[in-house]
């Protein structure tokens, strides 16, 4: 088994729960409720900031300067087409600018931007990778349902493409298959500090999508 297979299987619960998702199953449908939906995104977009610093770090901590230029590229994507998605998502749902840029954090916003900043703080390109992983791997585990039919507001059927696309697909591939070669590398100790980070980043995953609903 793989080091990102056994990763995953070793969070199989909340990984599953985060794909059977009620927030899941409402977005294919288009049926989640508008306040619902800014709120997730509301709170989401609190990640861009620290997701792309610890983008950064994964480029600077790589051993590789094929990998810098793939985080480097991802980067990119993050910071323009999946921002402008932000932009006219809010603005479809009326959600005002204090909302966007400094909205009252919840428990698990605020625990995913203290894991980023953990695993960026810790310089290890391991870690980095394990929370990389989990963030982009469980997004594209339960939007990526062929054939499905796509709701009709961009606001549902976009957040769905951005994250099941061949795109994204192939850079998902290519970051399981580097968190699988580094896990292979690395010291007994590197890998339970990595896997410690996924097993953290799962938990904050669950606890996010159930979080929009209370």
């Amino acid at each position: 088994m793989s080091f990102s297979d056994e990763l995953r299987h070793a969070n199989a619960q909340d990984w599953q729960a985060c794909v059977e998702h009620r927030f899941v199953r409402e977005i294919f449908a288009g049926t989640v409720a508008p306040d619902v939906m800014r709120r997730y995104l509301a709170q989401d977009y609190q990640f861009i900031d620290g997701f792309v610093a610890l983008l950064g770090m994964a480029i600077a901590t790589a051993d590789r300067f094929d990998s810098r230029i793939r985080f480097a590229q991802f980067a990119a994507m993050i910071t323009s087409d999946e921002n402008t998605y932000f932009q006219r998502a809010f603005v479809a749902l009326g959600v005002p600018e204090a909302e966007r840029a400094h909205p009252v954090l919840t428990a698990p916003t605020a625990g995913f931007q203290t894991l980023m900043k953990d695993a960026a703080a810790s310089r290890g390109y391991a870690n980095c990778l394990a929370v990389l992983t989990v963030a982009e791997w469980l997004y594209l585990s339960w939007a990526d349902r062929a054939g499905e039919a796509l709701p009709p507001d961009f606001v549902h059927a976009e957040w769905i493409t951005l994250h099941n696309n061949d795109g994204f697909r192939g850079f998902v591939t290519w970051l399981r298959g580097e968190l699988d070669r580094v896990g292979a590398v690395i010291d007994d100790a590197g890998r339970a500090d990595a896997a410690a980070f996924f097993r953290r980043a799962v938990t904050l995953e669950r606890a996010f999508f159930d979080h929009i609903y209370e």
